[in-house]
């Protein structure tokens, strides 16, 4: 099956799903019956693969929980992070879904007993709360314990028939894909939730690119605004041959999509040791201090929201925004999260970030903060998109990368507006689209209408404005007319009409006499 197909059919199936329980579950939050279904089933199965070491003839999942003892249980909570009894299993509890009169409060109790299983353990901190989500109480299930029950059975009996094998055997990214379908699908109903967390994966892929730009390992990934980690995981995608040596660190202050960021890399095979996913506001409590300098920083932060900014004198002194001498402003918190990730970045590093266009031309402490990044020669390249690219929003965004190894004085404008495939109700980025950028940000060469390199000086004379359309010029698209030729066929028609208007009249006096 390719990966086309792959794509389609969990789609067909995902929604088939819905259907089971549409009317009952609003979209938003049927969401996360799905994705928490699905990562159970992923985490059963890789656990008793991980109990069975490959050995055909151990079937973990018709074993008794009473063959297990205390030794096998410690011995795989510090390799996995969790333990999962086999009675305990997705497989074994979705089989006998549709007669469990207690399937409800069954599932409530194995989840409860997966993140407790991991207490007094290193990997604590990076299990509990995981199905904090997965309410199998809730009254948005039904008002009675049999309507909550159909429901979940439906969602339990749905993903089971999930037909792709082992997990790590698949061609896409079964849990970004359903995500991403969710997404798409729920996001235009949902409210400030619907893309609020979310960049498609080939706008991450680019960001990715663009920050791992020519290192051949990375020390760490970092994303200060960590979504549900699908720009983390799609650095991990362009690293197959290389080595992220100290794993991905990322902090969200949304506490539901810091579950699903944190099920996202279980879900990719990134063990509890190898990824540090923190939960908190990155500008007023930031984590990782301790742990910079990163050398790839991904991040697709909240557009123009609101922060206390200015009304907490000790924010000037902070040491991320501090070198800047001004905070951004309160009302629009842009350039604060870009701050922060310059102070998180290493000299060999680059960060790439996506940004509201506004912040690169309003003047005030934006401006002002422009000078400090562009004085210090911090920004490398400022790439615009084209619109629509994002659920939720129909802004054309662009994309700043910093860097602190650069070896000449000049930033890069590349005007990528135009590259994008027009899908359903949103546009996309191609590979092929993503190549041309990635070929002219390593080259930086001059292409007209798409990139230019200009000295800061210059920027600085255009009171460091960064606008890409302030550099780059647009290809005029515009028909060219020939005047001569246009006032020859004007004449023409001129004529023309006059000779009709002569017949008419001629026609009008006759009928009147």
């Amino acid at each position: 099956m390719t990966s086309t197909q792959q794509r389609a059919e969990l789609q067909r199936q995902i929604w088939q799903i819905a259907n089971e329980v549409r009317g009952s579950v609003d979209g938003w939050d049927f969401k996360q019956y799905v994705l928490g279904t699905l990562f159970y089933r992923f985490i059963s199965e890789n656990f008793a693969t991980y109990i069975e070491g490959g050995d055909e003839s151990v079937k973990y999942a018709a074993l008794g929980d009473e063959v297990i003892t205390a030794e096998i249980k410690d011995d795989a909570i510090k390799t996995k992070g969790y333990f999962i009894y086999p009675s305990q299993l997705f497989v074994n509890v979705a089989s006998n879904a549709n007669k469990n009169e207690n399937l409800n409060t069954d599932l409530a109790k194995i989840f409860s007993a997966i993140e407790s299983s991991a207490n007094g353990y290193p990997s604590e901190q990076d299990i509990k709360g995981l199905f904090a989500d997965f309410d199998t109480t809730s009254n948005r299930l039904g008002n009675t314990v049999t309507d909550k029950n159909t429901r979940l059975a439906a969602v339990l009996k749905g993903v089971e028939k999930l037909s792709f094998g082992h997990f790590e055997e698949n061609k896409i990214d079964l849990f970004g894909d359903a995500y991403e379908f969710l997404i798409s699908n729920y996001a235009a109903n949902a409210g400030k939730s619907g893309g609020e967390f979310f960049t498609p994966q080939k706008v991450s892929k680019l960001i990715a690119q663009l920050a791992m730009h020519k290192q051949a390992t990375v020390n760490k990934i970092y994303d200060p605004a960590a979504g549900s980690g699908s720009l983390l995981l799609q650095a991990k995608k362009q690293f197959d041959e290389h080595v992220v040596e100290e794993g991905f660190f990322g902090q969200e202050i949304n506490h539901t999509t810091y579950n699903l960021a944190r099920m996202n890399m279980f879900l990719h095979n990134i063990n509890y040791d190898k990824f540090h996913m923190a939960l908190g506001n990155t500008l007023l409590d930031p984590h990782f201090g301790d742990d910079k300098p990163f050398d790839a920083i991904v991040s697709n932060p909240p557009y123009s929201v609101n922060w206390i900014g200015s009304d907490d004198p000790t924010l000037i002194n902070d040491e991320r925004f501090a070198p800047a001498g001004v905070l951004a402003p309160k009302s629009k918190a842009d350039f604060a999260f870009v701050l922060h990730a310059l102070s998180y970045l290493s000299s060999k590093g680059r960060a790439a970030i996506v940004c509201f266009p506004g912040i690169f031309y309003r003047g005030g402490a934006e401006q002002k903060i422009r000078q400090y990044l562009v004085d210090n020669n911090y920004v490398e390249t400022i790439i615009s998109l084209a619109p629509n690219l994002f659920f939720g929003t129909s802004i054309a965004v662009t994309i700043l990368v910093l860097s602190k190894h650069k070896t000449d004085n000049k930033t890069q404008f590349i005007d990528a507006s135009a590259l994008f495939k027009k899908e359903t109700n949103n546009n996309t980025l191609t590979d092929s689209h993503i190549e041309q950028i990635m070929e002219v940000f390593d080259t930086k060469n001059n292409v007209e209408h798409f990139a230019k390199s200009l000295e800061n000086a210059a920027i600085a004379a255009n009171d460091y404005n960064l606008s890409v359309s302030s550099y780059v010029e647009a290809k005029d698209t515009r028909e060219v007319v020939e005047i001569a030729q246009l006032n020859a066929e004007l004449k023409t028609t001129v004529a023309k009409i006059d000779k009709l208007r002569a017949e008419i009249d001629a026609i009008v006096a006759e009928i009147e006499a």
